[in-house]
């Protein structure tokens, strides 16, 4: 029978419900508004993606119980503050189709929630005593808001760089996976190779994971994305297929686009110009072939690893993010 993502999710439901109990019970505090934030935030949908791959990682060497709970929850924790921070930062009025967080309780409760979900966060991790486990939690946390910065500094600026972007992506994606998939490595005790190559795994899972999602941006539906279509370009974010589109397209072209991208209001009408020079210079698939690229590349890594049903997930999910619709 085919390993499908949902039969994966299934198989592996009540291993997520200990993490979700974990997560549950640390909004349980003396300060309603985190409840009430955290509960928001929590039950809008997602497929706790990187909760997943530290509790796969995890199995993938027979380690499982409280341990994976406490190291899944800590990771979600931090992807979580990091979301709702951002959506302050951009402004961003949805979140997986349904009000964002700071729409509903303001900017200045969100953001104290924030700090409280980033704190947590560490404290749990600090409970597994693994200082390699705490050392890249920390790290992508860094990172994290490294990676929100430079894209701030490059808000509207059409001459970002792929390399550019690249650095953003591994921050504000990619080192978070990373760091999942290390953690589940070595609450396994594995050996040093093979936690490299978990932690290189997660990194570029997590690069095409990010194009993928940048890609949709400009292709899916609001009703199932969760965002309306062109949101990045009107927040002025440059991704990869803008960039490529950038370098590709004629030099008239190339200074329309540019006055779009540093225009206060984009239009529907711009949004539209865009899409048609998508298809003209194949800027949707050549970004599509960069994440595959990557995709290969993360796949690869898991080679060092006998078969298993952990490992059979693992290259599941890589291959679910890339052909996703939402």
């Amino acid at each position: 029978m085919k390993t499908t993502i949902e039969s994966i999710w299934e198989y592996y439901k009540e291993d997520l419900a200990l993490a979700e109990e974990q997560i549950n019970e640390t909004l349980k505090t003396v300060a309603p508004a985190i409840s009430v934030v955290g509960n928001h935030l929590f039950s809008s949908g997602g497929k706790r993606i990187r909760p997943f791959l530290a509790i796969l990682c995890s199995r993938l060497f027979g380690a499982r119980g409280e341990n994976v709970s406490i190291l899944a929850s800590s990771v979600e924790f931090i992807h979580a503050a990091s979301l709702i921070h951002d959506d302050v930062v951009d402004g961003a009025n949805l979140r997986r189709g349904q009000p964002s967080a700071h729409s509903l309780f303001g900017n200045q409760v969100v953001i104290l929630v924030g700090d409280f979900l980033y704190a947590n966060a560490l404290r749990l991790a600090n409970l597994l005593k693994r200082q390699s486990i705490m050392d890249a939690l920390c790290t992508a946390t860094a990172k994290m808001s490294e990676g929100e910065l430079i894209q701030l500094s490059k808000k509207g600026n059409p001459d970002m760089t792929e390399e550019d972007y690249m650095k953003i992506i591994q921050g504000k994606t990619a080192i978070l996976m990373s760091a999942a998939c290390k953690g589940g490595a070595v609450l396994g005790n594995v050996s040093q190779k093979e936690e490299e190559a978990l932690a290189s795994f997660g990194l570029k899972f997590g690069y095409t994971f990010q194009i993928t999602d940048d890609i949709l941006d400009y292709m899916a539906e609001e009703k199932t994305f969760g965002k309306s279509l062109g949101k990045d370009l009107e927040e002025g974010k440059i991704t990869l297929p803008l960039i490529y589109l950038l370098r590709d397209a004629e030099n008239s072209e190339v200074e329309n686009i540019k006055r779009i991208v540093m225009s206060e209001k984009k239009t529907e009408a711009a949004l539209v110009y865009i899409q048609k020079l998508f298809d003209k210079y194949r800027s949707i698939e050549k970004s599509y072939e960069k994440a595959y690229a990557f995709l290969n590349e993360a796949r690869a890594e898991l080679d060092i690893f006998r078969d298993s049903m952990e490992k059979t997930s693992l290259l599941t999910i890589a291959d679910y993010v890339l052909k996703r619709k939402k």
